[in-house]
């Protein structure tokens, strides 16, 4: 991927990038830290004709330009010392890893992590098999599914907003984080509100 200007650029975690190729414009949120070498992105594979049928296009001549980023970001900043819940569905995963590898170059500055993360199915989940290396940041990860069919998942069923029962009481000046639908990000704020968040302690990237 190349920047417009050539010049690369510097993020907030959990910012979004208008990236184009071929002609095509794509906004997608940058999945890796500030602090990280290369720029990550979680790009859902699609064949109708886009930026994403085009990076998964087999032929190598194609080049990806960074036009812009935009978005507020995380500020996670302020909030150090509070104990985190980030909220997340399906794709929407990426702008939390970017915060949360952005916390990881300062892990003793933050209290609890914990990730709630929902999915349609177990084939569906990302960064699996980096989240194996979560367990040495202490990262407390908690998992759901709301199409269980035909699998062989023995964890809870439903939508990520149910994975906030019981759950808040235990936690010390906490702030969520979320991301997802627009529907999952109305309902998981709803249900934050119920549970005694307030307003400024629910952030979106957006």
């Amino acid at each position: 991927m190349t920047p417009q200007d050539g010049v690369r650029p510097e993020f907030k975690a959990g910012q979004v990038a208008i990236l184009e190729t071929n002609g095509q414009t794509a906004y997608l949120a940058l999945a890796s830290a500030p602090e990280d070498r290369e720029f990550e992105f979680l790009v859902k594979r699609s064949e109708i004709p886009g930026v994403a049928s085009v990076l998964f296009d087999p032929h190598p001549d194609k080049e990806v330009f960074l036009k812009d980023i935009i978005g507020h970001g995380f500020a996670v900043e302020d909030h150090q010392g509070c104990d985190l819940v980030f909220a997340a569905m399906g794709t929407g995963l990426a702008p939390l890893r970017s915060a949360l590898r952005h916390i990881f170059y300062a892990r003793d500055q933050y209290g609890r992590l914990i990730v709630l993360y929902g999915v349609r199915s177990m084939d569906d989940f990302c960064f699996a098999q980096e989240m194996t290396e979560w367990n040495d940041y202490n990262v407390e990860l908690r998992q759901v599914i709301s199409r269980p069919e035909e699998s062989d998942w023995s964890g809870p069923t439903g939508y990520v907003q149910s994975l906030l029962d019981n759950l808040i009481p235990e936690l010390q000046r906490p702030v969520a984080l979320v991301c997802g639908s627009q529907e999952m990000i109305r309902q998981t704020r709803e249900r934050l509100l119920t549970m005694g968040f307030a307003p400024e302690k629910i952030l979106t990237n957006y």
